[in-house]
């Protein structure tokens, strides 16, 4: 009789604590997520450098369920635009604190996602608000939508190793640094981010190319496919052909090989593929505004004939709302630090807000 009592009151108590917190699931709409999300039956798959997703709450503090691929991933935990702490999710689903004992009131809570998909995806399952807690509707879509496409340089990668070793694992590389995010930041505008670490246009450290990934969902799972409609950006800044610099000079590289053969490609050749890469964009994206960017590493160093290739092709499409935009070298070994990609932002911002009207 006793133990009856006892599990009795066990459940009850149970029971108790499951209404006083409130479970959001990975689809409600009261979440508002920013890049290209997978919603799956019980959870979001988030895959790209940049996805965010947000809560708006009353209350002191949040937890959610999450499952890291690999256990590789690196998120920055944002309450209220500051960024709190860096948060690095197990392999396994499990529940976490977020975060805690925030002074009672209104609060948003943003994931941002500071690493890039090779390090695996990170499955959202739900999120939980303590004893108490409101929660509020989904931050507004914001009016400006901007899109980025690029490699290392706009995904972050070593932008925290301060060593010098230029080292591109999860816990130095922060996409909310680079240029591209503090770009998207600054004109309040929604943020999309395809990128990958040594990606090309026209070939790449690996066997794909900038052409093949840029229309996906899931970038590991070539069948599956973006929904264009899902987000149309008014701005799109394409930041490629660092890579192809370099593998174009390298007739033993194995990728150089699969893509060429023995004989490097022409300048013809190159602008050919640069300017049906910017079609195959503008094809998805009929009145968006594209900017045609390179740098900041040696592809725009003084007599790169790689700035001369994108303005050819670019001139060669004839649209009025297709810009080229080039960094200055930033002339220091190994990819750019946290204030090289400060440089950067206020470069293009500059650019954005003297040539573009958006």
């Amino acid at each position: 009789m006793l133990n009856r009592i006892i599990i009795a009151a066990l459940l009850l108590l149970s029971g108790e604590q499951s209404i006083a917190q409130t479970f959001i699931k990975n689809d409600d709409t009261h979440l508002h997520y920013m890049g290209r999300v997978q919603q799956l039956d019980t959870a979001a798959a988030m895959f790209w450098s940049g996805t965010t997703v947000s809560i708006n709450f009353n209350g002191t503090g949040v937890k959610a369920v999450l499952n890291d691929e690999r256990g590789d991933n690196f998120y920055n935990i944002i309450v209220d635009g500051k960024v709190i702490r860096k948060f690095n999710p197990g392999k396994g689903k499990r529940e976490y604190i977020l975060v805690a004992d925030l002074p009672a009131g209104k609060h948003v809570l943003e994931l941002f996602k500071r690493t890039e998909w090779t390090m695996g995806k990170t499955l959202l399952y739900n999120f939980t608000l303590n004893k108490g807690a409101e929660l509020l509707p989904a931050t507004p879509t914001r009016k400006r939508k901007i899109e980025f496409f690029g490699n290392s340089i706009t995904c972050g990668m070593a932008v925290e190793d301060s060593t010098g070793q230029d080292r591109g694992s999860g816990p130095y590389e922060n996409n909310y640094v680079s240029y591209a995010a503090t770009t998207a930041r600054h004109f309040d505008a929604e943020y999309y981010c395809i990128a990958r670490s040594g990606i090309g246009v026209t070939v790449s450290w690996f066997p794909l190319i900038m052409p093949e990934m840029y229309d996906r969902l899931d970038p590991s799972d070539a069948k599956s496919k973006w929904d264009f409609s899902r987000y149309t950006p008014d701005l799109v800044v394409v930041n490629l052909f660092q890579n192809d610099s370099w593998i174009v000079t390298r007739p033993d590289n194995p990728e150089f090989k699969a893509r060429f053969g023995n004989q490097a490609p022409s300048a013809e050749q190159i602008v050919a593929a640069y300017r049906d890469f910017i079609k195959s964009v503008r094809g998805k994206y009929k009145n968006a505004k594209i900017i045609c960017a390179l740098g900041n590493m040696d592809a725009t160093k003084t007599g790169s004939p790689w700035p001369g290739y994108i303005e050819q092709a670019v001139a060669s499409l004839k649209d009025e709302s297709i810009y080229t935009h080039f960094f200055p070298f930033k002339n220091t070994a190994g990819h750019p630090n946290v204030a090289e990609q400060q440089v950067m932002a206020r470069d293009l911002i500059q650019y954005i807000e003297q040539n573009v009207k958006w």
